[in-house]
């Protein structure tokens, strides 16, 4: 087991009490009754460590009266036998001032496992998420989207009830065969329109055999789909300071619900966004560039995809996307967690690429967009794009947050990070030169010392700069930053040779993995 049981101890000693990924107990007399909530809350999210032994009021010493042994074998037989599906949990007896405690390395479950539950109390009744250092009960929502991990979900294909082919608008539904029939000449130059439009999905038949249009049919090409589905927008707002409650007694600077398909409402919240921004100068070879404040591509990007991936059940159909601008971020929110295969981690990789909506995410490849080519390309490059565009632009990574029932991304606005980049670029050349000269050697050539870290990369990079090592969950402590952006910076910084994993940690997905500079 990789766990520095002193340094984490110290660590909540210091803060004062559990942490976000960190469950103590005394267990003096037994195993704590909500022992099964810790443990599938800790699975259901980052996963995490139990420490049993160690008493919280006394300042996390070690319990007066414990005994391991017994706890240990029912630690063990909670994650074996009282949780489903079990949770395959790292157990043992570790010797700490003087006294023995219990340590249990909680793994995160795959998504198609979740959620764990308390099979004692059903799935509804007990499945657990971490939220802060305590266990909150998942909403029956919350559940569902977790569920819908084991197999395609497919409320995107469902039939909407009183929709018919005059509810489709038809300058889109000609766009969209004419597309089909020049890539696919084969199979649809040969089928009328009608047929066409069942073949693409745009039609389809209920369980009782009546045909009426699907969801994905109309959210690409409906004349107005919020006539069925009134929600189904893009709400925008500015507001005029970093809080949606103003000081100024000013609630919004602009708001707009963006209504229509898919194709108008991402025009259209692309426009609010564009009137909102302001345009700062940057000199380059000699002349000056007016720069908005995010890159327009980037947020199109994350628009598009939080209409194409956003969560379309039943349940899910009666909130929207937002799109918030503030003084110094701009936020895209959608309904629903991230789907499949793919995390936090994993976006922007290569091949990383799971499709919630897979019928609707395959008619936009097809649908036009006003102004030229079409609204989605649907390869998994979207996130790549974004990264991208940031890093042209000299900023910070967005910050991503992905719970069961949402999912957002917040970009930080070009100004003050862009002055702080050259100063944390000549402190990084300066840092790794002092570092190399004292040590005698030079970087493995791995390094891209063409690249600094910036921003939040900045930020962790000293973390650990200062505490020699550290995993994901002590430097989410000392910075306060989310564990999603921990784990993006690191990301990066293992990607450019600038940190290391500790010889010995743990596995890729285990919150216990350590790092340290290179």
């Amino acid at each position: 087991m990789g766990v520095n049981l002193s340094k984490t101890v110290e660590q909540m000693r210091r803060f004062g009490g559990d942490l976000q990924d960190i469950e103590v107990k005394e267990a003096v007399g037994g195993m704590p009754k909500s022992m099964g909530d810790s443990v599938s809350a800790l699975a259901n999210g980052s996963g995490g460590l139990v420490i049993l032994g160690l008493s919280e009021k006394l300042g996390f010493m070690p319990a007066p009266g414990f005994r391991a042994r017994p706890i240990y074998d029912a630690l063990s037989e909670l994650c074996a036998d009282r949780l489903v599906p079990p949770v395959r949990a790292h157990i043992d007896v570790m010797e700490f001032e003087g006294a023995e405690v219990v340590v249990g390395e909680i793994p995160e479950l795959s998504p198609q496992d979740k959620p764990c539950y308390v099979a004692s109390k059903g799935m509804y009744a007990g499945s657990f998420i971490r939220v802060g250092d305590g266990d909150r009960l998942l909403t029956r929502y919350e559940i569902d989207r977790l569920s819908e991990e084991r197999s395609q979900p497919k409320h995107d294909l469902g039939i909407v009830e009183g929709a018919c082919l005059e509810d489709l608008d038809e300058q889109l539904v000609g766009g969209l065969l004419a597309r089909q029939r020049e890539i696919h000449p084969r199979v649809f130059a040969r089928l009328s329109d009608r047929e066409a439009l069942f073949a693409l999905n745009v039609l389809g038949r209920s369980r009782d055999g009546e045909e009426g249009v699907t969801l994905a049919g109309l959210l690409a090409l409906g004349t107005y789909p919020q006539h069925f589905y009134p929600r189904l927008t893009v709400s925008f707002a500015c507001y005029p300071g970093t809080r949606r409650a103003s000081e100024t007694g000013v609630k919004f600077l602009d708001s707009q619900s963006m209504a229509g398909p898919i194709p108008a409402v991402l025009l259209d919240t692309m426009a609010a966004v564009r009137r909102n921004m302001r345009t700062g100068g940057r000199l380059q070879d000699g002349l000056r560039y007016d720069v908005p404040d995010y890159p327009l591509d980037a947020v199109r990007e994350l628009v598009c995809n939080a209409l194409m991936h956003r969560d379309y059940s039943p349940m899910g159909c009666g909130s929207q996307v937002q799109v918030n601008m503030y003084e110094d971020r701009l936020e895209v929110l959608s309904p629903g967690g991230l789907y499949g295969a793919v995390t936090v981690d994993s976006l922007g990789e290569v091949g990383a690429s799971s499709t919630r909506n897979r019928y609707l995410s395959e008619l936009l490849e097809s649908t036009p967009y006003e102004g030229g080519g079409f609204v989605a390309e649907n390869r998994g490059t979207g996130f790549q794009l974004v990264e991208e565009e940031l890093r042209a632009a000299d900023m910070e990574p967005p910050v991503i947050v992905d719970r069961p029932s949402l999912f957002s991304v917040t970009l930080r606005r070009r100004g003050s990070a862009a002055a702080s980049l050259d100063e944390a670029r000549d402190t990084g050349r300066q840092e790794r030169r002092v570092r190399t000269e004292a040590s005698g050697l030079s970087f493995p050539h791995r390094v891209d010392m063409a690249w600094h870290p910036s921003g939040s990369s900045l930020v962790v990079y000293e973390t650990i700069r200062k505490m020699g090592e550290a995993r994901p969950a002590e430097i989410a402590s000392e910075t306060r930053l989310p564990r999603s952006t921990v784990s993006y910076a690191l990301k990066k910084l293992l990607e450019k040779g600038v940190i290391v994993v500790l010889d010995g940690s743990e596995a890729k997905n285990s919150p216990m993995r350590a790092y340290r500079l290179a």
